[in-house]
């Protein structure tokens, strides 16, 4: 994509938010006034009662995608247009995230920046994870993180895992977060693992309340591809907090970074770290 040739915008809002409509408007208006043409996904459009376009095609008519609403709305849009290289950018409805970080009052200054090329695309790793269950393979894509988990609260999990084909640990306890950069921030965080910056093309294995305290984080490089199974009849794999497939014995998760990134818009002057310390009250 040319920096100067942003002529179609494709509209994602959150769902279950029908009260988006003015704030919609107001960003069609926006759009408009700088020449782009403004299209609103189906369900977007059915929830505040406006026409849409479905998504595939949305994606494939559209210069960029815009999100309005938080990080979970960027993150689900952001997944499903992964296969048409779309590059997105998130409008915050609430408070600022680490990935929707333009709000709608500074949104007339930053679409003005998008019609002269006045931005910058970052590239995001994402997690190919690919189950294998009696021979047929399932492949799903992750750009925060993908969990492998018990599936019931009263029982803890052996995870068997593999770093490139080779023997690495069992984690016993709760389960294990593979997060990319960009998902260190989230469930990754909370458990305990590093704050990477979101550039880099690393992973992380963090174990969840583990048995042993010696469990620990660990930062993988991105060319390292990893395998889990488990000992244990069933088990989750949730991707993103979004998605959940079940597991059982027998099967394997092979998870790796995809050769191919997410592509986020950001302003030229848009800085990680002061987002970081608004958000974590770092410096306070």
């Amino acid at each position: 994509m040319q920096k100067n040739s942003i002529k179609k915008v494709g509209v994602v809002l959150r769902p279950s938010t029908p009260e988006l409509k003015s704030s919609f408007y107001k960003l069609q208006d926006i759009f408009l006034t700088h020449g782009m043409e403004v299209y609103v996904d189906s369900i977007s459009g059915a929830m505040i009662n406006i026409m849409g376009m479905e998504f595939d095609l949305l994606c494939k008519q559209c210069d960029i995608l815009v999100t309005l609403g938080g990080d979970g709305t960027l993150i689900s849009a952001a997944r499903r247009s992964f296969n048409y290289d779309i590059p997105v950018f998130g409008v915050y409805a609430g408070n600022l995230g680490f990935l929707a970080d333009v709000s709608m009052d500074e949104l007339d200054e930053f679409v003005k920046n998008l019609a002269c090329g006045n931005f910058r695309i970052d590239e995001r790793s994402v997690l190919e994870a690919t189950t294998i269950k009696d021979g047929v393979k399932i492949k799903m894509h992750a750009f925060n993180d993908v969990v492998f988990t018990r599936p019931s609260i009263s029982s803890m999990i052996h995870v068997e895992t593999l770093v490139d084909k080779k023997s690495f640990n069992t984690y016993y306890g709760d389960g294990v977060i593979v997060s990319t950069p960009t998902g260190s921030t989230a469930y990754n965080l909370s458990a305990g693992g590093p704050v990477l910056f979101p550039l880099t093309k690393v992973f992380t294995l963090t174990p969840i309340c583990p048995h042993s305290l010696t469990q620990r984080p660990m930062v993988l490089p991105g060319e390292f591809s990893i395998e889990m199974k488990t000992s244990d009849c069933k088990a989750l794999i949730i991707i993103d907090g979004q998605d959940m497939h079940e597991f059982e014995k027998g099967d394997s998760l092979h998870i790796k970074l995809s050769p191919k990134p997410i592509r986020l818009i950001h302003r030229n002057e848009f800085n990680y770290f002061d987002v970081l310390k608004e958000k974590l009250g770092w410096g306070e």
